[in-house]
């Protein structure tokens, strides 16, 4: 399995740590809104490199953080008037609603900053100890001049930063690139007793700390959105690596922007979508399956014709899986068919080829789009239970790891239609072909699309 690794700019050969197992840390929400929908790529992109891996047979453990405690939450639990726990609680709250419905898994740990608050001091008190951080009248800062590699992930030298980057001013500041790991706590603010008085974690320490926490000083991936390269990854890299000494993470892997309509994603340009605002108009499994359909490092243009033609795609996957179930149903039992079981092998090893390949999804789909046309095109009534389980379980398996293709469709039909249905079966077998078509055009009407097959009439909601 190879890996485009952030840091060094190309592809890599995967070579966990420890043999067998996978140490990932994504970095999660600020949980001071709903999630929108740049939001959720990076937590379906990689909530499906971890389907893969344990697919694979890797014992993995996922650790995502909630950021519960910055500006932006502070200022919006004042404007409400309660307190930002609450706030952080009810968005808790709100994500695990939309990621549940997208099929993100929860994380083997969602650790939150504010319980956290001893790990990150104890961070931060080595950075001090070490050199690496100074304490300017209770505000802590590390200097990234302490730090000979700071820029390596974003691959630009310190001065190209400094000069290219709007930072954060402070007067405090031993230098401009220098960035807050403890913050003074200001009038109204939470606060917790620290060595350099009552505060808060700033925003880059927090995911350092919990990192070395739950996984331990190195970790095999760490992932996020490209807008995390720079600052954030870069100072999670740079705090980390002095605090231990060791290197922090062997892959860095990103995910490209979201753009609407073929612009930037934007509140000021009216084009900010929430995941729970497109979920109004487009079911969840079809806003997974459109983000997967493209390579993850590449940008993807949200529009609402082509979320169309995501559900039209996933919707012919589910028809061919639907077309097995209702053959299934009055197959015989007897040997597989040797040529289904060689086409399933082909395009089962070229999905995997392709995850293999810097976890290219869009291929994979291909695969699975190939499974669905060549068992369209050649089973029959004639074919073995044994061969359509076949089919129908390698459908299933593969949609699994990209976590799609798990729902059992709605088969029931209320009496009236049934009764239609029926009624129109007896007109054929009386040859009152007009009545028929007369019932055909009417429950299509009414959204139920018929197919006459030799095993029978099946439907299909449309």
């Amino acid at each position: 399995m190879k890996l485009y690794n952030t840091l060094t700019g190309k592809k890599e050969k995967f070579v966990p740590l420890t043999e067998g197992k996978v140490k990932m840390y994504s970095c999660g929400p600020t949980v001071y809104n709903y999630i929108h929908i740049g939001n959720a790529r990076p937590f379906i992109v990689f909530d499906t490199l971890r389907r893969y891996f344990e697919y694979c047979g890797y014992s993995v453990t996922f650790v995502q953080n909630f950021t519960d405690i910055d500006d932006k939450m502070i200022a919006r639990a004042n404007e409400e008037g309660i307190t930002v726990s609450q706030l952080a609680e009810r968005f808790i709250t709100e994500y695990y609603a939309d990621a549940d419905a997208l099929g993100i898994k929860r994380a083997s740990e969602h650790p939150k900053a504010t319980e956290n608050i001893d790990a990150i001091i104890d961070t931060v008190e080595k950075l001090v100890k070490d050199g690496y951080a100074y304490n300017v009248d209770g505000d802590v800062y590390f200097s990234t001049k302490s730090f000979d590699d700071y820029g390596k992930l974003s691959n630009q030298p310190l001065d190209e930063l400094e000069a290219g980057v709007r930072i954060d001013i402070s007067e405090k500041k031993h230098d401009v690139m220098d960035f807050a790991l403890w913050k003074k706590q200001k009038p109204g603010e939470p606060a917790w007793d620290s060595p350099w008085g009552k505060g808060r974690p700033g925003w880059h320490i927090e995911c350092s700390a919990m990192a070395n926490k739950y996984l331990g000083a190195t970790i095999d991936i760490h992932s996020g959105g490209q807008d995390l390269i720079f600052p954030h990854h870069e100072n999670e890299i740079a705090q980390s690596e002095c605090a231990n000494g060791k290197k922090f993470a062997n892959y860095w892997l990103h995910n490209g922007y979201i753009n609407i309509n073929n612009r930037k994603m934007s509140k000021s340009l009216g084009n900010f979508f929430t995941v729970r605002e497109v979920l109004g108009e487009f079911s969840a499994e079809v806003v997974r399956f459109f983000m997967l359909s493209a390579h993850y490092r590449s940008p993807v243009n949200f529009s609402k014709e082509l979320m169309e033609q995501a559900s039209a795609g996933l919707e012919r996957l589910y028809n061919c899986k639907d077309n097995i179930e209702f053959l299934k149903q009055s197959a015989k039992s007897g040997k597989a068919d040797k040529q289904i079981e060689e086409m399933l092998s082909l395009h089962k090893k070229a999905f995997i080829e392709s995850m293999n390949d810097d976890i290219n999804t869009a291929a994979a789909i291909s695969s699975l789009f190939d499974i669905a046309r060549e068992a369209n095109g050649s089973v029959t009534e004639n074919d073995t239970l044994e061969t359509l389980c076949l089919i129908h379980d390698t459908i299933t398996e593969l949609g699994e790891v990209l976590g799609i293709l798990q729902n059992e469709r709605d088969k029931s039909l209320s009496d009236e239609i049934e009764k239609m249905i029926n009624k129109r079966q007896q007109a054929r077998k009386e040859k009152n072909f007009a009545l028929a078509d007369e019932i055909r055009d009417k429950l299509k009407g009414q959204g139920i699309i018929l197919e006459d097959t030799p095993a029978g009439v099946k439907w299909r909601k449309e």
